[in-house]
């Protein structure tokens, strides 16, 4: 069952838009903006969908409308987590035109990037439907978007991995080359880690996951096998511990890799590589009484 989206507090966000705002407002702010529209002008304007896709960061661009005039009013007609269609109205700003046009590419940027990992988070949860897996992120991400790209996962119907090397210990190949082994490398790990920590490790072959299994892990992390190969894992750790798939997740592979009983199926590119979703700025009214 999926859980209510929560948002993100703007105290996490505003940071960041502040930042990119004032890399675009440079030395001297908006001199077109500033040239062409009178200071007393006012707008109403859309953000208006031009394809198919999912909604996610409706607050970021609200906050960049809003750093740049306070008064700047934006009515949400689309919710993060929302399917649209082209044309759909996603939401209405209202307020000082200059404004509004000067945080325009600043918002559009955020909301369109966060709305493409959305929209391809929700491809591969509706192409598993049917099936007990969920698709996961990974720590892929844009440097410094990482809590923002997270989030963008969950509007889509997707779960988080860990966000940061601190929260979890995942045991990949290069760890077991240099710590020596599968054994040493669990031994070390649940040696170290507290009660509230989960210990995952990566294998590649059914040997190593028999080794794994032998020790006791919470998570198995079952990179690039194929769904005949990954059935055999999930027969083997018989609910022992979570089965999450890794390796060539697209939404054409997603579902044999669902239906061999995984739990989990994380995939990199809905983060790093997810297009972004085409969402376009109207004008409906300006007035420059």
């Amino acid at each position: 069952m999926s859980m209510e989206l929560e948002p993100l507090a703007d105290i996490l966000i505003e940071p960041a838009i502040r930042a990119a705002l004032a890399e675009d407002l440079g030395r001297a702010g908006d001199i077109t903006t500033n040239a062409t529209i009178p200071a007393t002008a006012r707008a109403r304007v859309f953000i208006n969908a031009r394809e198919s896709g999912c909604i996610a960061g409706l607050d970021f661009a609200r906050i960049a409308f809003q750093l740049m005039d306070p008064s700047v009013a934006l009515t949400i007609h689309k919710p993060d987590g929302s399917d649209v269609a082209p044309g759909d109205h996603v939401a209405t700003i209202e307020g000082p035109a200059r404004a509004i046009l000067t945080g325009e590419r600043v918002a559009l940027n955020f909301l369109g990037h966060l709305s493409g990992i959305a929209t391809a988070t929700r491809e591969i949860a509706r192409a598993i439907e049917g099936h007990k897996a969920r698709v996961c992120c990974t720590r892929k991400t844009t440097p410094g978007l990482r809590a923002f790209e997270k989030y963008a996962v969950r509007a889509g119907g997707g779960m988080n991995h860990r966000f940061g090397l601190d929260d979890a210990v995942l045991i990949k190949d290069n760890h077991i080359a240099v710590a020596g082994g599968v054994k040493p490398a669990i031994e070390r790990a649940k040696a170290m880690a507290g009660h509230m920590v989960k210990i995952e490790v990566e294998v590649d072959t059914l040997d190593q996951l028999r080794e794994v299994l032998a020790i006791g892990v919470d998570v198995v992390l079952l990179d690039n096998m194929g769904p005949d190969m990954l059935g055999e894992a999930v027969k083997m750790i018989d609910g022992r511990a979570i089965a999450e798939a890794s390796g060539r997740v697209t939404v054409k592979t997603a579902p044999a890799i669902a239906a061999a009983g995984v739990d989990l199926i994380s995939c990199g590119w809905i983060t790093h590589s997810a297009p972004c979703l085409d969402l376009g700025l109207d004008f409906d009214m300006l007035s420059t009484s």
